[in-house]
């Protein structure tokens, strides 16, 4: 370590921020600016297994971020490793246990309501339901269901003149980031990118004209997809079903829902972003808040993978849009900082993992549908409310019993769920409310952390289910694909590393980049910001704690 004054080290002393296990020696950055504008990257389903594999293919502004301070192995540390819940943590720097988010949607055996003509207790993790027997088939998209403020509600507490803007991919990205007072919350759908009803105003006229007419051209004509030479090497085709492959570039019809896999929705949420920055002057008066959540990963992942052509292509076009998102706001001149995570990681599709010697990998087994368990479970409970056990179509950790099953045949009906999901040979572990009540916070270590610990950060007492199922390791939660444009072939939402591990990433203008490989988490994301903004919050609001980024 070079030599400094005596100022200069009690300027030091007074700077550093000291995280216990993260304490090993003097780690040396640049000091961060005081900065006119908080910019927060969430980068759907980037896991730190993809992002280490593709670090040495970056060249843009991926490259950039990564020359900063880097933690590898970032961690969201909750079971339920869901896009909502994800994003939930990012900038409240609280797991989904205090947040309320504990799954992109959940159950709610209270609340009956309609959706195509059928009775749903689904809830929608960024949706204000109706009352009972209401429809449930136009959704009114609201940050209410978030338990707690986001860095954005707070830093406009401090200064009502702060402004707070966010665009994405997702409506539930925009929504957990942007917090309950976002200034402006951009979502993409195939018409272009729009915001809570009653608020379409506040859509800034570029992005209504331009940017919204060329997301409908895109999305409207046929993709003719490009192998970049780098990604050579990964194409390579895998049988996923009879009528579906995976593994090499294929041109889209237009209309596509698989558009959004390809590198344009990430590109046009960097116009809309830009366009949001420029028409809201962020950064020119107050400390303002941009976030910016890219979904192009995870719908790679989702249709295709985590390996395989279609995922190096969406790699190296993201790290060249972020470029550019960096490049437009260099040349706004105004002093930034910029924090990336991820929401959750991923798994690759199951077949491709056999062809690699994951001998674990599977398919989620039909006998885990929640029609059929409680199709299972009706035959030995008769005279219950049906279904003994409500569910969406696909698998959920959160398992529910109807609300109307008498009060006194409850404890059997749970008891025989129970034992039927413990003795499953494609699940590692049940817990039952009472036994997550009873659990201790979860403490230590992340990365070593107990099932139960990770279904605990997922907890959350009025929301959560009767039971909480997790898998075993490499299962996929999804069955085989039928359709080739609208179903899944890979995964993720278990609680196992491969979907809980994500690097966190910090840069600024002249930063001395450093990388600490100590398990961290991305509640740790939003202290940290609070730290180099100034910004005072109460102890105990947050599970997160401020990281030693930072060093004059």
């Amino acid at each position: 370590m070079s030599s400094l004054s005596r100022p200069a080290i009690v300027r030091c002393l007074s700077a550093c921020l000291f995280v216990g296990s993260l304490a090993a020696g003097p780690l040396h950055a640049a000091e961060a600016p005081h900065p006119k504008l908080v910019v927060t990257i969430a980068v759907d389903q980037l896991s730190s297994d993809v992002f280490t594999e593709y670090r040495p293919l970056y060249q843009g502004g991926l490259k950039r971020l990564a020359s900063g301070v880097v933690f590898p192995r970032g961690h969201q540390s909750h079971a339920s490793t869901e896009t909502c819940p994800g994003h939930s943590t990012i900038l409240t720097g609280a797991r989904p246990a205090r947040t309320g988010i504990i799954a992109n949607d959940w159950q709610d055996p209270t609340l009956p309501r309609t959706e195509r003509g059928k009775e749903t207790f689904t809830l929608y993790c960024v949706e204000k339901p109706g009352p009972a027997g209401s429809s449930a088939d136009e959704k009114v998209i609201s940050a209410d269901p978030l338990l707690v403020p986001t860095l954005g509600d707070r830093m406009k507490a401090r200064d009502p003149a702060t402004k707070v803007v966010t665009v994405a991919g997702k409506d539930r990205s925009a929504v957990m980031l942007g917090g309950h007072n976002a200034d402006l919350a951009l979502w993409w759908t195939p018409a272009g990118f729009t915001t809570y009803v009653g608020k379409e105003s506040n859509i800034p006229k570029e992005i209504a004209d331009k940017v919204n007419a060329n997301v409908r051209k895109s999305y409207g004509q046929p993709t003719v997809t490009k192998l970049p030479a780098a990604c050579a090497s990964r194409s390579r085709p895998v049988k996923v079903t009879d009528a579906i492959s995976i593994g090499t570039l294929q041109n889209l019809p237009a209309n596509s829902k698989r558009w959004r896999a390809t590198p344009a929705l990430d590109s046009f949420t960097v116009d809309a972003a830009l366009a949001a920055v420029k028409s809201f002057n962020l950064g020119k008066n107050s400390t303002d808040l941009l976030a910016v959540s890219f979904s192009g990963t995870d719908y790679a992942g989702h249709y295709y993978g985590t390996e395989g052509a279609e995922m190096c292509t969406q790699q190296l076009a993201l790290d060249q849009s972020l470029g550019r998102l960096l490049d437009g706001l260099d040349k706004t001149g105004i002093p930034y900082v910029v924090a990336m995570t991820a929401d959750h990681g991923g798994i690759d599709t199951t077949e491709r993992n056999k062809q690699r010697g994951v001998t674990e990998a599977a398919r989620l087994e039909s006998s885990l549908l929640p029609v059929n368990v409680a199709a299972a479970l009706e035959k030995d409970q008769p005279g219950l409310p049906k279904p003994i056990v409500l569910g969406a179509r696909e698998f959920g950790n959160d398992v529910y019993l109807n609300a109307a099953i008498p009060a006194d045949r409850r404890e059997g009906v749970l008891r025989a769920a129970y034992l039927y999901y413990r003795n499953h040979p494609q699940v590692a572990a049940v817990f039952t409310k009472h036994d997550l009540i009873e659990a201790e916070q979860p403490s230590g270590p992340v990365d070593e952390w107990t099932l139960l610990q990770r279904a605990k950060a997922s907890f959350n007492a009025q929301r959560s289910g009767d039971l909480i199922v997790l898998l075993k390791p490499y299962i996929s939660l999804y069955q085989a694909p039928r359709n080739v444009d609208s179903d899944y072939t890979a995964s993720h939402g278990s609680a196992w590393g491969y979907d809980r591990r994500v690097p966190l990433v910090f840069w600024w203008k002249g930063v001395a980049g450093f990388e600490q490989p100590v398990a961290v988490e991305t509640v740790d994301l939003a202290p940290t910001l609070a730290k180099i903004i100034g910004l005072e919050v109460p102890a105990g609001e947050f599970d997160g704690r401020a990281l030693p980024i930072v060093l004059p």
